[in-house]
């Protein structure tokens, strides 16, 4: 799936890695670019078609979905992030909402039109997924759950011909990880690695040098290995006693 002369939707796309997105789809030719964002939004380029959007809303995902005619790529990448010590279930519900539900809804509402293109479901995740971080445990708990979603999405719709990708990320200097004091990459470097991943065909998309240095331990890994196996399992058709 390359990006030129495709359709492309992304949340949170008003900042952060969701803006560098956008930006990196109108440089390699999309030709047309929804920017989905909880605020009013406005982009000079009149290939970018702004879309009040918050995921955790169904009625505006349902709106969205309306006016939205054809997709070739959905970039689930709103995400929320909280310090909490789950003790209070109100912050881990919120992350859930975004996180999890976010994406869960996104794909629902926009399936047909990804059906019709056989296009690309990219969900924007973090290396939590695979090791929590205890001051963000809610956060990683929610990557957890939006990383298996993802894998069973997976499996689920590649008999329509729609690829689901998992961008493990790492650290990247954005506003959610303004306090860490960590080297981080740069939102654009991790947008031009997002589209290379989806065009390479990568089904887990490691777009910065911490990430990259876990792709091969993850590519060859048991995990993997079982989540292929489970994978061809569900694609054979049960046979009629």
């Amino acid at each position: 799936m390359t990006i030129a002369d495709k359709t492309i939707l992304v949340t949170g796309a008003n900042r952060g890695i969701g803006r560098a997105l956008v930006e990196e789809a109108l440089k390699r030719g999309a030709k047309r670019v929804y920017a989905a964002t909880r605020q009013p939004y406005s982009h000079p380029d009149n290939r970018v078609v702004p879309l009040t959007l918050d995921v955790t809303n169904t009625a505006q995902i349902q709106e969205a979905a309306g006016k939205v005619e054809s997709l070739d790529v959905l970039v689930n990448n709103a995400g929320l992030a909280l310090f909490d010590d789950l003790s209070d279930r109100t912050a881990l519900d919120q992350q859930l909402a975004v996180n999890l539900f976010g994406p869960f809804n996104m794909t629902q509402a926009f399936l047909p039109l990804l059906t019709r293109s056989s296009g690309s479901i990219v969900n924007v995740l973090s290396l939590v997924a695979f090791a929590p971080l205890s001051f963000v445990p809610g956060y990683s708990i929610s990557k957890a759950a939006a990383f298996s979603l993802s894998q069973s999405l997976r499996a689920l719709l590649a008999g329509r011909g729609i690829k689901v990708h998992a961008v493990m990320c790492g650290p990247v200097d954005t506003e959610m990880s303004r306090g860490f004091d960590v080297p981080k990459a740069s939102p654009a470097s991790v947008a031009q690695a997002i589209f290379d991943g989806v065009k390479n065909g990568d089904e887990e998309i490691f777009p910065d040098p911490m990430s990259a240095a876990t792709a091969e331990s993850w590519n060859n890994s048991g995990s993997k290995a079982m989540e292929r196996q489970n994978a061809a399992f569900a694609a054979v058709e049960p046979v009629a006693s």
